[in-house]
């Protein structure tokens, strides 16, 4: 059995926490993350880089090689030593459930007493504290760094501090995916809204890179997905050292899979290393895929440094050049080739996405909350189901059309019923008195049907106006649907 990765310490996804005990610790160095799988190689990547025994210590994720160490060091922190904080109060937060766990300890969904609010509240693991003095300094640095930024494409964080000998940091709480699991469970995403995410995580490193904060570890695990689809950089100053094996002794920070060739040749970090970060998480966005991979940490530096970057364009057509040309400058090897920061890489990506509004990201704005609307995604088209009044639900679809980039239509539509004759004169008459959309004739699966239709232009088309449409095509719909054949197909 493979399980999900284990939530970093920023992360809210708390899926599959009581089956861990079936499997083992595992800890890859090229994902720089700790796993829970039964299996010996990698769950997201593939990779069989364990060679000997684990050590988890603090911010320090090291692999060290069996034919090194006398004695084998303990896996992981201990897994409950935070559990019994659940349900019991820490300062002026009361935790009311563990939301994610990782390196650095626990992070719980938790409860300000006096300010009636919820919090997302990490607490340091009290062992870590005590095998390593810096940490507790580390933890420090990160709320300090993290303190310095508001923006909303960065966490908040609202305070930091020490009660009953546990050190912690309340945080907003992002009620939603990181990146990566976003990306787990839906593989690639389209082009425009692969090109929307990454503007924004660039919106928010232009911030911090204004401020002279380098991330330093910048990938989709540290990156959330609120409900309204804004992407929020995570986790500043929290960087992993990795020991990749005795053949790479230097302490490498970051993640290797998404670190710039100069750092693999010991160059510290700059504000241009985190835009080949960003170019990295691009590409995983836009493929579902990573640029380069390796057997082994060696094989994985060298293809970094030295390989060719796939061509995005060649695995899937529907990549744009601009966007293809776009990812090439913030993936340049030589790091004066790049764009030099985040505020470089935001024009960029702007620059690409145009006037064209991301349409995942005009659905979250025009119903946040999903109360009445939910959708999938199925290539370049949503699917979305309506709950109406009595029990009755509608489906609709939201697609662009087929025309010519600046001639493309967004197309909102949702099927009534069979086309049958006896019901041509009262499905015209409707008509008349729609203020939004009209009944139309569409072949579907072979056969003809009544369909609500609406049309905006698809550069120029907001939320707000989905929003109208969704809800009057989907109830006429369902109108035509009742009045025609006093049933819900739907």
């Amino acid at each position: 059995m493979v399980l999900n990765p284990a939530p970093r310490g920023h992360s809210h996804d708390a899926s599959d926490e009581g089956d861990r005990t079936a499997a083992h610790p595992l800890y890859c160095p090229g994902c720089n993350e700790v796993f829970f799988s039964a299996s010996s190689g990698c769950p997201r990547c593939g990779g069989g880089w364990l060679e000997g025994s684990l050590d988890l210590t603090a911010n320090t994720l090291m692999l060290v090689r069996a034919s090194d160490a006398d004695d084998e060091p303990d896996a992981l922190p201990h897994e409950d030593d935070l559990d019994h904080l659940v349900g019991r109060s820490l300062d002026v937060y009361r935790c009311d459930s563990l939301i994610g766990r990782g390196g650095m300890g626990h992070v719980f969904l938790a409860h300000h007493h006096r300010l009636h609010r919820a919090c997302a509240l990490k607490v340091l693991s009290p062992r870590l504290v005590s095998l390593d003095t810096d940490y507790v300094q580390r933890f420090l640095t990160e709320g300090r760094s993290a303190a310095a930024l508001n923006h909303p494409h960065i966490v908040t964080p609202h305070a930091i501090g020490e009660s009953g000998g546990y050190h912690f940091l309340e945080m907003e709480y992002v009620r939603g995916r990181s990146l990566q699991r976003l990306v787990d469970q839906e593989g690639r995403v389209t082009p425009v809204r692969a090109t929307a995410l990454t503007s924004g995580i660039a919106e928010g490193l232009a911030e911090a890179h204004q401020h002279n904060i380098i991330h330093r570890d910048l990938k989709p695990d540290n990156v959330l997905l609120a409900p309204n689809g804004v992407p929020k950089i995570a986790d500043f100053g929290l960087a992993k050292r990795v020991v990749a094996d005795s053949r790479a002794p230097r302490k490498l920070v970051g993640t290797p899979y998404f670190m710039a060739p100069e750092l693999f040749q010991g160059h510290a970090a700059t504000p241009a290393s985190d835009v080949y970060a960003l170019g990295v998480c691009y590409f995983l966005l836009l493929t579902g895929r990573l640029p380069f991979h390796g057997k082994s940490f060696r094989e994985l530096a060298h293809a970094a440094t030295n390989a060719p970057i796939p061509s995005v364009r060649r695995l899937h057509d529907d990549i744009t050049l601009e966007m293809a040309e776009a990812l090439s400058l913030l993936l340049a090897r030589t790091p004066g080739n790049r764009p030099q920061n985040g505020i470089g890489a935001r024009q960029l990506l702007q620059a690409v996405l145009g006037t064209v509004p991301d349409l995942e990201s005009l659905l979250a704005k025009a119903f946040p909350d999903r109360s009445l609307v939910s959708w999938t995604r199925n290539g370049q088209r949503y699917d979305l189901h309506l709950q109406l009044p009595g029990d009755r639900w509608q489906r609709l679809v939201v697609e662009p059309s087929d025309h010519g980039t600046t001639e493309r239509l967004l197309l909102i539509y949702s099927v009534c019923c069979p086309a049958r004759p006896e019901y041509f004169e009262n499905a015209l008459r409707l008509n008349a008195e729609l203020s939004h959309g009209g009944v139309s004739l569409r072949e579907i699966d072979g056969q003809s049907m009544f369909v609500m239709v609406d049309t905006y232009p698809r550069s120029t088309v907001d939320a707000e106006e989905i929003r109208r449409s969704v809800l009057e095509v989907g109830s006429r719909a369902d109108e035509v649907e009742k009045l025609l054949t006093d049933m819900d197909f739907n």
